[in-house]
């Protein structure tokens, strides 16, 4: 990639494949998980570097609980690891941590690593690391629908009053802006329940690439054929507008 330039804002990623890659070297799932792990360091680097703002990453979906308790505790064990090993990483690299979802369905232990973590890098500017644990996207629109409702019988809204600027004040991403680029691994043509409100106009790339093999390099080539790609919004032409730049 010769430049930054047209570079997206934010970058949601479902990352899958773990499971997959494990089996085929005939591993445990855990090992999958803790490899993924580690693209997760080397995607937010150079999410930082780029100078993107916003990186989502899908780690733990409310649809994750039906697995088995056996992968939950080791996926539990891996987060806590990871909040443990890369605070210092997100404090020298002015990253600032946060997190979406049903987060007190979370062990105690996990959410008080994760809120300590959250705390200690609030200050931070540089880019915004979102971590969706516990998260669904059809779970996020009846919880700020539920929200709205609420207003309304406590006669502080009108119906009329609901539009997609208010009603987005009440998403979990309220604050963030809607991602620009959309990636999944592992070649699975699904959404999967992820950021569906937020999503409605990003770009969507699939990759066949497992999650543990996610490189820095492919990455960069997904980020450059982002820049070339045409973003209407619904209108016939962006007169010479590719895309949202960083």
């Amino acid at each position: 990639m010769n430049d930054n330039k047209g570079l997206p804002r934010h970058v949601a990623i479902i990352m899958d494949g773990n499971g997959r890659w494990a089996k085929k070297r005939m591993w445990n799932r855990t090992q999958g998980h803790e490899r993924g792990a580690d693209t997760v360091r080397t995607i937010t680097r150079v999410s930082r570097k780029l100078g993107i703002s916003v990186l989502t990453l899908y780690a733990f979906s409310t649809e994750n609980w039906q697995r088995s308790k056996k992968e939950i505790a080791a996926l539990m064990h891996l987060l806590k690891t990871f909040l443990k090993s890369e605070r210092n990483e997100l404090l020298d690299n002015n990253i600032k941590l946060i997190s979406i979802g049903q987060t007190t369905r979370l062990p105690d232990d996990v959410q008080t690593l994760l809120n300590e973590t959250i705390t200690l890098t609030s200050g931070n500017d540089g880019m915004i690391l979102n971590l969706a644990l516990s998260y669904g996207g059809r779970d996020d629109i009846i919880h700020a629908a539920r929200l709205c409702a609420k207003e309304v019988l406590s006669g502080r809204l009108t119906p009329d009053q609901i539009t997609e600027d208010h009603f987005n004040q009440y998403l979990y991403t309220a604050g963030l802006p809607d991602p620009d680029l959309l990636i999944r691994t592992s070649g699975e043509m699904r959404i999967s329940n992820f950021l569906l409100w937020q999503i409605a106009y990003s770009e969507i790339f699939i990759t066949q690439t497992l999650w543990p093999d996610f490189s820095e390099t492919e990455y960069l080539s997904i980020l450059d054929n982002y820049k070339h790609r045409d973003r209407r919004f619904g209108k016939t032409t962006t007169k010479g507008v590719k895309n949202n730049a960083v």
